[in-house]
């Protein structure tokens, strides 16, 4: 998995910030408040997010209707994950992110960790 493009990540911070699917139509329109974009442009770059798993969508008369696959958090989980995977120390490296944490995130990790021993959820 890679990072979105530019326009990708534009496209997908506006799915997931809207609690409902949009249409090409939609997604132009908005983007269009900041920058100029061919409504081509867009149906490309929301066909690729949902050839590449992102997005769905459902065929709505003769437009589709898209919404993200998955949540903003999974998305930065699972580039975390390849961070961690590409570092050559996993542990290093996470040690170091953890040093970097504010108490509340420490807080919330140790927090996560508890609940994930108690639950007897096998370790990755």
């Amino acid at each position: 998995m890679q990072g979105f493009g530019d326009l990708e990540s534009v496209v997908m911070d506006r799915l997931w910030s809207w609690d409902h699917t949009a249409t090409v139509r939609q997604v132009l329109e908005d983007l269009t408040t900041e920058r100029r974009l061919a409504y081509t442009t867009v149906m490309t770059v929301l066909d690729n997010l949902y050839r590449k798993g992102w997005l769905t969508r459902e065929l709505d008369g003769k437009a589709y209707q898209y919404r993200p696959a998955s949540s903003r958090q999974d998305y930065s989980a699972e580039l975390m994950r390849q961070v961690l995977a590409g570092s050559g120390d996993e542990v290093a490296t996470l040690l170091r992110f953890v040093d970097h944490m504010t108490d509340e995130e420490a807080a919330a990790v140790r927090d996560a960790l508890r609940g994930r021993r108690r639950t007897g959820r096998p370790e990755s």
